[in-house]
């Protein structure tokens, strides 16, 4: 049986915190643009500016450098080895486990 809140489902303890604190969000956007226009420095100015562009358009994606080995694995559970499912199970994750197996690693564990 699931315990907590149903996967979606709103956070009543906070709801009322949101709903109060959405009361300001014509008055904080005004300020930030105020902000970005007119700021004392151009780090606030700046700071006002990315605010409002992440809420308006959302953060921008970060570039990810160096190599990374995008071939997907499923492998199911019943293909692991004790060790490499004590692993999972540790907190260790899938793909170290199952190199451990001698597998490239699994995306999913099923």
């Amino acid at each position: 049986m699931a315990i907590g809140r149903p996967k979606g489902a709103l956070n009543k303890a906070t709801a009322d915190v949101r709903k109060a604190a959405q009361k300001y969000t014509t008055r904080a956007l005004s300020r930030l643009a105020h902000i970005m226009e007119n700021g004392e420095s151009e780090a606030a100015q700046v700071a006002a500016a990315k605010e409002l562009l992440d809420r308006g358009h959302g953060k921008s994606t970060q570039p990810i450098s160096g190599q990374m080995d995008v071939t997907h694995h499923d492998v199911k559970a019943e293909e692991l080895d004790d060790d490499a499912l004590a692993h999972i199970a540790s907190g260790g994750g899938g793909r170290a486990a199952a190199k451990a197996n001698g597998a490239a690693g699994p995306d999913r564990v099923h």
